[in-house]
């Protein structure tokens, strides 16, 4: 993994700010949120960047103010900048379901790169900056926002069993995977385009929040260049988590799941030669 220290600190070059970045943003019942989200966003000095809602037909009326919103901030006329989409989907899918479908649509759109982003005021957007400059100046990949590098910090308002579970969550998968990804669960994540098309998001298995494992996993087996870089990570601002059991399950037994595959590829390649 590369250092990214020294890229992380300095205003973006214009031209560099101009990059084609698409934040891809599932929703699922965050009418509370995502307006002020979107306001966040679109003050960044990144004249490239796009934000892409993904939204699984929330009750609250999600996917309508997303319209609202893209209204607003979509330039008008033939030549106008189209800074907001709104991805409708029929019904809730999971999480990583949604990440697929707009990071796929984002990448066909254009986007060089893709940034993963919740929409519950968790991760700092004054971070994206940062992300692209480490992408662009360093040419990794996968720039992970995370937790648990030097510098990373976990909200006040998270109970100490709450920080306990997630560093285990991360340990845990770290380690029968066989990686050094110190956040591989994080799920602020910035992707270049030819990562995401390499790694088939379409075949992704994972429905929930074990897609952050996956993707990042099938990136490094790919041999994709990831880096780290320290965030603060806050609690949701408002609404609730839709971390249910089945997610919880799937999360405990993706990581044996993906080492289980690559032992078949591997001992398959040994036959093969």
């Amino acid at each position: 993994m590369t250092d990214p220290r020294h890229a992380a600190a300095h205003p973006l070059p214009a031209e560099w700010g101009r990059t084609p970045l698409t934040v891809v943003m599932p929703t699922y019942n965050e009418a509370q949120n995502l307006p002020t989200m979107a306001e966040t966003l679109m003050a960044l000095p990144l004249e490239g960047l796009r934000l892409l809602v993904v939204d699984d037909n929330s009750p609250d009326g999600t996917g309508t103010i997303a319209d609202q919103l893209a209204d607003k901030y979509n330039e008008p006329g033939e030549g106008g900048r189209t800074r907001m989409g709104v991805l409708h989907r029929t019904a809730k899918d999971g999480l990583g379901r949604a990440y697929a479908a707009g990071m796929e649509r984002a990448v066909a759109e254009g986007a060089a790169y893709v940034l993963q982003m919740d929409a519950d005021g968790s991760h700092p957007a004054e971070k994206i900056t940062e992300m692209l400059g480490v992408a662009l100046a360093t040419g990794a990949d996968v720039v992970v926002g995370s937790r648990y590098v030097p510098g990373g910090t976990l909200s006040d308002a998270w109970k100490p069993h709450r920080k306990l579970l997630s560093r285990w969550a991360n340990a845990y998968a770290g380690g029968i995977l066989g990686t050094r990804v110190r956040d591989i669960t994080g799920g602020f994540n910035l992707w270049s385009a030819a990562a995401l098309r390499a790694i088939g998001l379409a075949s992704v298995d994972s429905a929930g929040y074990s897609f952050q494992v996956e993707t990042k996993y099938r990136a490094l087996r790919a041999g994709f260049t990831l880096v780290e870089v320290p965030i603060h990570f806050e609690d949701r601002t408002a609404g609730e988590s839709k971390m249910d059991l089945a997610v919880q399950l799937e999360s405990v037994a993706m990581p044996w799941r993906l080492r289980s595959r690559a032992l078949r590829g591997h001992a398959a390649g040994r036959r093969g030669r």
